[in-house]
């Protein structure tokens, strides 16, 4: 039951749609929070709550660039859920 416990967890962690979205986009760019809020159109402390559930959970990692911090998504699995919702059929 660990194992189910523990996907389950990831999935509700990227269930939500804008963590959804800030996932996606980082596998296809990699971006900032001010590049991530423009394009959500959400506010930029909105897009740090979504991003800090996302790296609390180990799914993100940040990577600090002068003053930015790229993120990129770090979870494999991750990537392979994210990957086959929005393959092309």
């Amino acid at each position: 039951m660990d194992e189910y416990e523990r996907i389950a967890e990831i999935l509700k962690t990227i269930a939500h749609p804008y963590r959804l979205c800030i996932v996606k986009g980082l596998m296809e760019n990699g971006c900032n929070v001010s590049r991530m809020q423009s394009c959500l159109d959400i506010p930029q402390s909105t897009v740090s709550q979504h991003l800090a559930k996302l790296r609390s959970a180990g799914i993100i990692k940040g990577q600090r660039k002068g003053l930015e911090i790229c993120y990129s998504v770090k979870n494999e699995e991750v990537k392979k859920i994210v990957g086959f919702l929005f393959e092309k059929k």
